[in-house]
């Protein structure tokens, strides 16, 4: 079975209850497959990431195995707008985040609510120097554990979406983000747009952050903030304290 996110944001937790931890959300458009059903919940797969979760049968339009191959097989569109309104049957409007997935609207066997969109797209790769205006688009957007737009997000999906946004594919967690790419030597080795990974106490990655010019990196800690990076990790703008411990710089694109 199979699936389509048919609401502007949809929350994916840690196990099928509403008290459950949000692991994560699903954008507008974001296909799926279904891998298990318990009482009044699904258990997902996410086919941009593989990323898995639960979510409420409510929350989810049933779409084909056909139907999810041919979305699986087109370029991936998005709406590039901070929030912008989308219309269904009779003309109901309702918000979409930076990031939603626009794939489907030109199939009219999933558009069965007739949504239309007038606004902006984006659909193809850019260049690297093209990460940080995305970036920026995120700037003070409050922190959010398993958050994934502009009005609540957390560091590994901060990095996901502006990669996404800009034609990329990266996993969902900070530890997974962390396998991929090529390791950098040095921090002077790197670039803007390139990815910095932090571990904690017992040596697991769990944070990342997009690096910038001059020694500065943008990061979701809090909020979405710019902080200094130096060899031994961040270094809060604020406090003139080490927040983060550095442990690998890696090249994405």
């Amino acid at each position: 079975m199979f699936g389509i996110c048919n609401l502007a944001i949809v929350p994916v937790r840690l196990e099928p209850n509403h008290r459950s931890e949000m692991v994560s959300q699903l954008l507008f458009g974001e296909h799926f497959q279904i891998l298990e059903q318990s009482k009044g919940w699904v258990k997902i797969k996410l086919q941009f990431d593989g990323y898995e979760g639960w979510i409420d049968e409510k929350q989810y339009q049933p779409i084909s195995e056909s139907e999810f191959g041919l979305l699986s097989s087109k370029e991936t569109v998005l709406n590039a707008d901070l929030i912008e309104y989308i219309s269904g049957k009779d003309n109901l409007l309702f918000p979409i985040p930076l990031g939603a997935s626009l794939s489907f609207l030109d199939v009219p066997q999933i558009n069965t609510s007739e949504f239309t969109f007038e606004g902006l797209r984006v659909f193809d790769k850019k260049p690297k120097s093209e990460i940080l205006k995305t970036a920026f688009m995120y700037l003070n957007t409050p922190y959010l554990w398993g958050g994934k737009t502009p009005f609540g997000i957390d560091c590994s999906g901060f990095v996901q979406m502006v990669y996404k946004l800009n034609g990329y594919a990266l996993l969902r967690d900070a530890s997974q983000q962390a396998t991929q790419g090529e390791v950098l030597s040095f921090i002077e080795e790197a670039e803007a747009g390139d990815l910095a990974f932090f571990d904690n106490e017992e040596g697991k990655i769990t944070h990342v952050g997009i690096l910038m010019n001059d020694n500065y990196i943008i990061h979701a800690h809090g909020k979405v903030r710019i902080d200094r990076l130096d060899h031994l990790g961040i270094m809060n703008v604020d406090t003139k304290r080490h927040t983060h411990k550095l442990r690998v710089i890696k090249k994405v694109i």
